[in-house]
């Protein structure tokens, strides 16, 4: 991620556009029944304001979580969520850097339009990490903004969301789907798919070997 993710500006512009994102809840429904009926742990990847992990907990009520980023704004959303709840831990943590070892196992491993920010060799090191951090038969589900096959596709996207590409985040370093379920076929995970996608919004799944 860059350090426009520092900026308060740039934090809260991003939370005003994302409930008006088309379809999303639909991804979010799709990844939700993907998650383990016994789930325990869910770590959340680039949390955000926690809107991903609060839609996890209630889904799953008996898990704990671990809200996870580095935006100053976006940690005082997630306090501001989740500060009187005992089950979330939050923490500050930059996903450019490795995964702190310290975070012990996860039976879901959860992103939401987070990890596109980071460069491609990052990109495919962060899901080895989080591969070696899931328990036997554990979800990572990454909801991710992915590189459209062409630049007429990639305006069209930005068309429906009726923006134009000059509104595009400078931060984006968008990649194809096919490429990073490539990768998590590689590393090892099994029933690795995109389980739901509308134009450059997919959900991509893997699971740890049971």
């Amino acid at each position: 991620m860059t350090n426009e993710w520092q900026s308060a500006e740039h934090a809260l512009a991003y939370l005003r556009r994302a409930d008006a994102i088309p379809h999303r809840a639909d991804g979010e429904e799709t990844l939700l029944a993907e998650l383990p009926a016994d789930c325990r742990r869910i770590l959340d990847l680039g949390a955000g304001d926690g809107r991903l992990l609060a839609l996890c907990l209630l889904a799953r009520p008996q898990a704990t979580g671990v809200a996870a980023d580095f935006s100053p704004p976006m940690l005082d959303k997630l306090i501001a969520r989740f500060g009187g709840d005992e089950r979330v831990q939050v923490l500050r943590h930059d996903l450019a850097l490795p995964l702190p070892p310290s975070l012990g196992t996860f039976d879901a491993v959860v992103s939401a339009f987070a990890i596109h920010h980071l460069d491609h060799a990052r990109k495919r090191s962060l899901y080895g990490e989080v591969f070696a951090l899931l328990t036997p038969g554990g979800v990572f589900a990454n909801l991710e903004h992915v590189a459209s096959a062409s630049e007429r596709l990639h305006a069209r996207f930005y068309e429906a969301l009726g923006l134009s590409l000059a509104d595009e985040d400078a931060s984006n370093q968008l990649l194809d789907a096919e490429t990073q379920l490539r990768w998590l076929r590689e590393i090892g995970y099994e029933d690795v798919d995109c389980y739901w996608k509308w134009r450059e919004l997919a959900l991509l799944i893997g699971k740890r070997p049971a």
